[in-house]
């Protein structure tokens, strides 16, 4: 196993201003179908790298099969790297409500809201840090359910050791098809396993490929409650409002689309998410998975332009 590299890494896109490029982002990626077949690819696919918050539908399948009663938005939550919402912290207190648990049972930390309306929006409240903004609070919400449901401790469910963790690694070898991973742990302080673009790439289109039931009802609340994903107007929420695939942000630039046994996996090499929308629709495009169209709006709306003033002075351009 080995870290992506700079000499892994092709030109995903490029910046310019008034003609001259500004700026470029590097870094690899993979459009693979669920058998793990690679329709294209660029870089180094078979490095290892942190998923961080893509890896979460699969850890909200494995809640699903610990017996954890989520549906709908809650079930959304559970693979969620939500803005920090009231809206989404509101939907969080009620799964914690409804087990009888408290915020202070959370075992991820107290943070800022992921979006910047939503953490200025707190703090001209005169609110501080929470767990419940934290982006992470509704994975962790369903931790504790699937907890409840077998009567495991909640205290210690974060230990690799916990029996829900050990069906999560389980789930995790299931749908990446390889047990060569990486142990860590992810911001939050759940368990996180390093993988290759490659098996990421082929665990996640097997969670659209209809195959598994639990993963077709993760997939299916997703679509019917795209905002609880993300957020209103935030990029992987609009990408499955028009799409109807599912888009999962990952922290230091890790990106996954996947539509009907069909993904996209990317990891820019210096962290930044800025270009990474617009390379996965882009590539989704051009193999038929969604609408060029379609592709085309998404960047348009998402993409911030490159102003001089009140002028457009250049754009963000797709390079592979």
């Amino acid at each position: 196993m080995h870290p992506l590299s700079v000499e892994g890494c092709v030109e995903l896109a490029s910046l310019d201003r008034n003609g001259l490029i500004e700026s470029r982002h590097i870094g690899a990626f993979v459009v693979i179908d669920r058998e793990g077949s690679v329709i294209e690819s660029g870089g180094d696919i078979d490095a290892t790298i942190f998923p961080r918050s893509t890896i979460k539908p699969l850890q909200a399948i494995a809640a699903l099969r610990a017996g954890a009663s989520l549906d709908g938005v809650e079930l959304v939550l559970a693979s969620a790297s939500h803005c920090g919402s009231h809206r989404h912290t509101d939907a969080v207190q009620s799964m914690l409500a409804h087990d009888h648990l408290t915020v202070d049972e959370l075992g991820c930390p107290a943070a800022w809201p992921l979006g910047y309306n939503e953490k200025a929006e707190r703090i001209a409240e005169g609110e501080g840090t929470q767990r419940v903004t934290m982006n992470c609070s509704g994975k962790h919400a369903a931790f504790l359910r699937a907890c409840v449901a077998n009567g495991w401790d909640t205290a210690t469910y974060l230990d690799p050791a916990h029996p829900l963790q050990v069906l999560i690694r389980e789930v995790v070898e299931e749908f990446t098809g390889t047990t060569e991973l990486w142990p860590a742990v992810d911001g939050c302080g759940a368990p996180l396993y390093g993988m290759s673009l490659r098996s990421l790439g082929t665990a996640i289109a097997r969670v659209t490929d209809g195959h598994d039931a639990n993963a077709e009802r993760l997939v299916n609340a997703i679509r019917a409650n795209a905002w609880a994903l993300d957020g209103v107007g935030r990029d992987n929420t609009r990408v499955i409002e028009a799409t109807d695939a599912i888009a999962k942000i990952g922290a230091e630039g890790v990106l996954i689309i996947s539509r009907e046994g069909i993904a996209v996996a990317l990891k820019c090499l210096d962290g930044s998410d800025r270009a990474n929308t617009a390379v996965a629709v882009t590539l989704l495009a051009r193999h038929g998975v969604i609408d060029r169209s379609v592709a085309e709006d998404l960047i348009a709306e998402l993409v911030e332009p490159i102003t001089g003033g009140e002028n457009v002075v250049g754009r963000l351009s797709v390079t592979v």
